[in-house]
Parts: structure tokens; C-alpha cells; sequence
């Protein structure tokens, strides 16, 4: 029997009392940017579930939008009908029918919002089941682990039946816990951490660091499509690029060989806290990992973080490589991040870094740079532009490069 409708069910949304309208808005206007390729769906987001009316729209091309959609415990195809108890038993035995195989056995799970109905609960899972049973030569009734589960609920406006739910991404919406600044570099940790970081509900744009002509644009590129990687989750991506090569080229030419890595990173920090503040975001969002690198002991981490003030966002910061590798391959940036591209942190990397770097030394050789000036320069030649759902920028390149040969 073809769904009239996706029931959508909010799962963590529900505990947020008060405050719950913010995050069900938020959500509707997720899943309306999700499905703007599909204009006759209308979404109603109601106080505990939300009802996408399929206006004859592919059900299943619809649920597949769905299933990246942070903020969305599960969802179901459903058939809405009148709140007839003959028509619900009727119609919950075509359904099954329509699924049914030798062996296949069943529940019915009901729930009843409208206490004005005939039925209760109980009554619901009774009598539809009665009528599953006989009218079924065969199938067999399974209280734990059915095959199929019949989900009726009762509400005060209809009543809604499915044999199917699927689980989705849970989490909260994006966009319901403000805008973060994603320090999105060119490998696999900073997007498993912008992943994270939207399924808490943080709203990412992307910082990107750039530095020609050390780093190629087809870094540049490979960062880009990591972000693509994450717009199922939020539909499209601010994606900012800082050109870099001056910042870079001074730290290398004033600053002594063993706090390269730790003066630039301050460099990034504050260029990135600028932005934030332009862009309105509230917080910092990177992909460090305890003890992974030079850069990322207690030490250097509290020598970087000298510069703001601003909360940093660190999803991944206790996770051992082998479990961020894992969440990689999960959200399909793992390969694409393992690509031989340098960027600008590893061109330039020294030998033998500062892994407990002094912040009153790292304060002193930066008196050495115009600060204020390279960081003003900076910013005044970033780049942003959209990344979408199905955007192509490394493959796009290389056909380009083919067709002029």
C-alpha cells in the first residue's frame, strides 16, 4: 500500500520542555532545505512528531533525504485513514499483506493520543491483530523481534499505520545550538570534528588555510570536497579561504625553527576568531586530538589558545586515531582525506617542533612580526563561496585539465 505520508519522531527533541518549539523549528527548516528538490512535500511539525504529505512524492526517494538529518531518532512510511475501526483493521491487513512471506511473523504496537476513541491501547493491539491473523492464512504472532511490526496511532486528527521505521541520525537539529567556525584542513581529523560538531547541533562554516604556490590547488580542492562530504547533514557549507603564503613565509624567515608550528597555529587561531566575529559565530570548532601531534600536547594546545578567549569545540580531542579512522569511514572522508595533497601545516613543518613550547617566548618572537598587519592583509583577500550537496571540485579539475590536453 503506497505511504501517504513520513511520520517523522523527534527522540531527543522531546526532553527539551520549554524550549523544544526552537529545536522542532529548527528541524522543520533542515528537512525543508533537504527535500528543496521535492516542492509538493509539505511539512507540519507538530509538538512530538512531524508529518511530511507526500502530495504523491517517491516515499522512498524522500527517506533518503532523511537519513542524514540530525535531530530525527526515526521515521516511518505511513498510510493516514479516518478513525474507523473497521478501516484500521482493513487497512492494517493490506499492508501486511502487501509485505508478507511464509515464515514472516508479527506484532501490532499501538498508541492512542485521542482518549475520545472507541479503543483503547490495548483494545487497538487486539483487534487489529485478530484481524492480521485471520485474515493471513499462516502468520504467526511474535511479541519479541517480529518481522513485522504494525504501528498504529491514534490521534486526534486521523489515525496513521506502518509496518516499517527506520532509524535515523538523532542528535539535534543544526543551527540549534548557534554557528561554529570549522578549521577544516586538507585531513582526516578536522572533518570527523565538523561532523560531531553538527550532530550537537553546531551550525559549521569552513575555514580553510591556503597557501600558494607550496600548496597546490588541488589541495585546495580536496579541502573543498571534504566539505561536500558534510552538506548531507546541513544541505550547504560557507566554505572560507585565507590565503596564507605571507604568514607563513614570515614565521619561516623571524622565528626560530622549533615554535614554527606553534606560531602558526596561533596565526590560524586568530585568523579564524576574526572571521568568527565578522561571520557572527559563537565558537571554534577544530579537529585536535590529544597528544596526536607536536601541536596538540596540553602544553601547545595552552600556548595557541593564548590568542582568544573565543570557546574552542574539540569533538575528537580524546579519541584515538583508530576511532576517529572509524567515523571517517562512516561519513565517506576517509579516503578522500588519506590523498597525497600537502597543505600549508605540513609544508612547513620543522623537524624537531616545540612540544612544550613557553607561551612568554612565543609572545616575545612575535614581536618580531608586523601581527596586526599580516593578519589584516589576510583578511582582506578571503574567499567565500557555497558548497552544495553534489558539488565536485577534484574530479571537476582533473576533467577540465583532460579536456585541454
Amino acid at each position: 500500500m503506497k505511504a501517504t505520508e513520513i511520520m517523522i519522531r523527534y527522540g531527543e527533541l522531546s526532553t527539551k520542555g520549554k524550549n523544544r518549539r526552537i529545536f522542532i523549528n529548527q528541524l522543520a527548516y533542515n528537512v525543508k532545505q533537504s527535500l528543496h528538490g521535492y516542492p509538493k512535500v509539505k511539512v507540519r511539525s507538530d509538538r512530538d512528531r512531524m508529518h511530511l504529505i507526500l502530495n504523491g512524492e517517491d516515499d522512498r526517494q524522500v527517506m533518503k533525504q532523511l537519513e542524514p538529518i540530525f535531530g530525527i531518532q526515526s521515521f516511518s512510511p505511513v498510510v493516514r485513514i479516518e478513525k474507523d475501526p473497521e478501516l484500521i483493521c482493513q487497512t492494517a491487513l493490506e499492508m501486511v499483506k502487501d509485505i508478507w512471506e511464509p515464515g514472516k511473523t508479527f506484532k501490532v504496537q499501538s498508541r492512542r493520543s485521542d482518549k475520545g476513541f472507541l479503543w483503547d491501547s490495548n483494545d487497538i493491539n487486539k483487534e487489529v491483530g485478530a484481524a492480521i491473523f485471520h485474515g493471513i492464512e499462516g502468520i504467526q504472532v511474535k511479541m519479541v523481534q517480529p518481522d513485522i511490526r504494525v504501528e498504529v496511532e491514534v490521534r486526534n486528527e486521523a489515525a496513521y499505520l506502518s509496518c516499517e521505521t527506520i532509524f535515523g541520525a538523532a542528535g539535534l537539529p543544526v543551527g540549534s545550538s548557534g554557528k561554529g567556525m570549522l578549521m577544516l584542513s586538507g585531513g582526516i581529523d578536522s572533518p570527523v570534528a565538523g561532523y560531531l560538531a553538527m550532530k550537537r547541533g553546531v551550525e559549521i562554516e569552513a575555514i580553510h588555510f591556503y597557501s600558494p604556490p607550496y600548496t597546490s590547488e588541488q589541495s585546495l580542492n580536496k579541502a573543498k570536497d571534504l566539505a561536500v562530504k558534510l552538506t548531507p547533514y546541513v544541505g550547504k557549507i560557507q566554505f572560507i579561504t585565507v590565503p596564507f603564503t605571507e604568514i607563513q613565509e614570515e614565521i619561516k624567515r623571524g622565528i626560530p625553527e622549533g615554535y614554527w608550528m606553534t606560531v602558526t597555529r596561533r596565526f590560524m587561531l586568530r585568523l579564524t576568531d576574526k572571521i568568527r566575529d565578522i561571520r557572527h559565530g559563537l565558537a571554534i570548532v577544530n579537529g585536535e586530538s590529544l597528544g596526536q601531534v607536536a601541536s596538540q600536547t596540553m602544553r601547545s594546545m595552552t600556548a595557541i589558545n593564548d590568542v582568544t578567549t573565543t570557546p574552542i569545540i574539540r569533538p575528537v580531542i580524546t579519541m584515538d586515531k583508530s576511532e576517529i579512522i572509524e567515523v571517517a569511514e562512516k561519513i565517506d572522508t576517509f579516503t578522500l582525506a588519506t590523498l597525497p595533497f600537502e597543505d600549508c601545516c605540513t609544508i612547513f613543518a620543522p623537524p624537531e617542533p616545540k612540544t612544550k613550547p613557553k607561551v612568554e617566548k612565543v609572545r616575545k618572537y612575535e614581536e618580531r612580526l608586523d601581527v596586526e598587519g599580516l593578519v589584516s592583509r589576510a583578511l582582506e583577500t578571503i574567499t567565500i563561496e557555497e558548497i552544495k550537496s553534489g558539488d565536485s571540485y577534484l574530479q571537476a579539475r582533473t576533467q577540465e585539465m583532460d579536456d585541454l590536453l
